[in-house]
């Protein structure tokens, strides 16, 4: 019992020992506040006990470092008195208020050797935080005003993230809802879809409306927009176009194969005989009694219905200001049809069982052309929505 709790104890001090080493060269290395967190952790269970005193001494040192170089960046910033730099300096308060909050509950933290509790001073940044927040309440509010005059879907995007953040440390400020609103409408690409149909058989109209209803896509996002019927009042920045080249039905198709099948099965028993037809016995005098098998055969006719269907297109993306060709995909889609049914002659029982479901199937009536193209849809949607999400516009 004493060997396995000096083991444990050896073991722990080795694990204290790393979190120490791991803690100071995080010091070294300028990342004060994750070194902040690795001490505060360890200081979570028996702060005060004498294993955990160096962690007492590296939050003291990270937190004293750590704050002077907040201060420090501040006082530049202040100084330069650059609109951009207010979210900066609003984060730095942010940032030496919640040290302190972090570092807080753990107060007192006492240095055994000294005699003393570690040195924290903490100060009130309350009215630095609110003061810099409507500094950068002002500059998100005026900077996006600004974006908003652009031309640039760009810097629409960017108007609508200040605003967002606008919203988020200072909800329902002045119009800045409404402003969200205007700068994603004109920050997002409306793409406008149709088809063209450029073989020599009719399309679908089915399969048109399918094909172009891209609600069932999924591929709306927050900047990216389908349309497949044009809208009042929107300016439309890109068209998808879905051209139709050419259309491959092949003929209705019957083939038939006939073919025999053979099964050996277990029909009862039977006495064993030897080599002159006497039965053969054993060491009591029994007849010895072996299993009976007995040959099934069936003469298969098979019967299969064929017919296939080729659609091959190509998506095009064009830029609807210039009118310019920016991209090409081409796509093939393909269905077959197939039906096959069988009938025998003789033990069905002869063929698999994964056979006989084909003797109770009968011909069924080939799918007309029309039927036959709508049927590639599918296949065409899917590969289009691949197109599609693989290639953005922007």
């Amino acid at each position: 019992m004493q060997k396995t709790t000096l083991l444990f104890s050896i073991f722990f001090l080795i694990l204290s020992s790393c979190g120490v080493k791991t803690t100071q060269a995080l010091i070294s290395d300028g990342n004060y506040d994750g070194a902040i967190d690795r001490a505060v952790e360890a200081l979570r269970t028996k702060k005060d006990s004498k294993g955990k005193q160096d962690y007492v001494y590296l939050l003291e040192e990270a937190f004293a470092k750590a704050k002077e170089r907040d201060l420090r960046d501040l006082d530049l910033m202040i100084k330069e008195a650059t609109p951009t730099n207010a979210e900066r300096v609003y984060n730095t308060y942010l940032q030496l208020n919640n040290r302190q909050e972090k570092i807080r509950p753990l107060l007192p933290l006492p240095l055994l050797k000294q005699g003393k509790n570690a040195s924290f001073n903490f100060d009130n940044y309350s009215n630095q935080i609110i003061s810099s927040k409507i500094a950068l309440t002002r500059y998100l509010y005026e900077n996006a005003l600004t974006l908003l005059k652009s031309n640039n879907k760009l810097d629409f995007r960017k108007a609508y993230d200040d605003l967002t953040y606008l919203e988020k440390i200072s909800p329902n400020y002045k119009n800045s809802k409404k402003l969200i609103d205007d700068a994603q409408f004109k920050g997002t690409d409306f793409v406008d879809v149709y088809a063209k149909n450029q073989t020599n058989m009719v399309i679908p109209k089915m399969l048109q409306d399918d094909l172009l209803d891209f609600k069932t896509y999924g591929l709306n996002d927050k900047w990216t927009v389908y349309h497949s019927a044009r809208q009042k009042n929107v300016t439309y920045d890109y068209s998808l176009i879905i051209n139709f080249r050419q259309i491959n039905i092949s003929p209705e198709q019957m083939k038939e194969k006939e073919f025999i099948k053979e099964r050996q099965i277990k029909d009862g028993m039977k006495t064993l005989l030897d080599s002159r037809g006497r039965p053969v016995k054993d060491s009591l005098g029994k007849e010895i009694k072996v299993d009976n098998y007995r040959m099934l055969r069936a003469n298969v006719y098979e019967f299969r219905q064929f017919k296939s269907c080729q659609v091959t297109a190509v998506v095009d993306y064009v830029d609807v200001r210039t009118n310019q060709l920016l991209q090409s995909f081409p796509v093939t889609s393909e269905y077959f049809f197939e039906n096959v049914y069988s009938t025998y002659k003789g033990d069905r029982n002869a063929c698999d069982d994964n056979y006989i479901s084909y003797f109770t199937k009968r011909a069924v009536p080939f799918p007309n052309n029309e039927q036959m193209v709508y049927d590639t849809g599918e296949d065409l949607k899917a590969k289009i929505k691949d197109i599609i999400v693989r290639n953005k516009f922007r």
